[in-house]
C-alpha cells in the first residue's frame, strides 16, 4: 500500500507539468490578447463585458492551478483521470482562445466578435461547470462535501445562465452576468479555498 502511495506521488508532478503546459498557454493567449490592445489600441474599439470575461478566465486559470493542487492525495492514477485533467485543461484553453482570435478581420470592434462567437464560449463555459463536479468527486467524498449545499446549488445556476447567455444578446444582462461571476468567483476562491490544507 505505501509503496503505491509512493508511486501515485511520484506521478502527480509529472501530471501537473503537463496540465501545466496547457493552462500556461491559456495565460499566454490572454496575456498576448491584452498586450495586443495595449500595443494597438485604435485597431480594434474594446468592449468592457468582454475585458471583464478575460479578466475572470484569467483568475479561472490561476485558481484551477491552484485547487488541482488537491489531486496530490489521489492514491491511484488511472490513464482516464490524467485524460480527464487534460480535456478539462484544453477546455479552458479553448475559452481562452474564444476571447481573443487569432485574427479580427471578419470583426469590427470586440464586441461584435464576443456576440458572433457567444455560443460556443457559454458552451464551453457551462462544461467547465460540468467538469468541475467530476473534478470535485475525484478529489472524494469528504473534499465533496466540504462545499456543502452552495456547490449543488452554484453549479445548475450557472449552467442555467450559460444557457442564457447564448440565448440572449441584451447588453444588461451580459453586463450583469460577468459582475456576478467575478464577484461570486472572489467570493468563493477567499472563502473556500484561500489555504490548501
Amino acid at each position: 500500500m505505501e509503496q503505491q502511495l509512493v508511486s501515485a506521488h511520484d506521478i502527480f508532478p509529472h501530471i501537473r507539468i503537463v496540465m501545466g503546459m496547457v493552462i500556461g498557454l491559456g495565460v499566454t493567449r490572454l496575456l498576448s490578447g491584452l498586450a495586443r490592445i495595449v500595443q494597438h489600441p485604435g485597431q480594434y474599439r474594446i468592449y468592457s463585458v468582454h475585458l471583464a470575461w478575460v479578466a475572470s478566465m484569467l483568475l479561472l486559470l490561476v485558481h484551477f492551478w491552484w485547487w488541482e493542487f488537491g489531486l496530490y492525495t489521489l492514491e491511484t492514477w488511472t490513464f482516464g483521470k490524467y485524460l480527464f485533467i487534460i480535456f478539462y485543461a484544453v477546455i479552458l484553453f479553448m475559452l481562452c482562445a474564444l476571447l481573443f482570435p487569432d485574427s479580427m478581420l471578419d470583426y469590427t470592434s470586440y464586441e461584435d466578435f464576443f456576440y458572433s462567437r457567444r455560443a460556443w464560449f457559454f458552451g464551453l463555459l457551462a462544461t467547465t461547470y460540468l467538469l468541475d463536479v467530476i473534478d470535485t468527486l475525484l478529489k472524494g467524498p469528504e473534499h465533496f462535501a466540504h462545499f456543502g449545499i452552495e456547490y449543488l446549488i452554484r453549479t445548475p445556476v450557472f449552467v442555467v445562465l450559460c444557457i442564457a447567455a447564448i440565448l440572449l444578446r441584451d447588453r444588461r444582462f451580459h453586463i450583469a452576468f460577468v459582475a456576478g461571476t467575478l464577484i461570486y468567483q472572489v467570493s468563493f476562491i477567499l472563502r473556500l479555498f484561500d489555504t490548501i490544507a
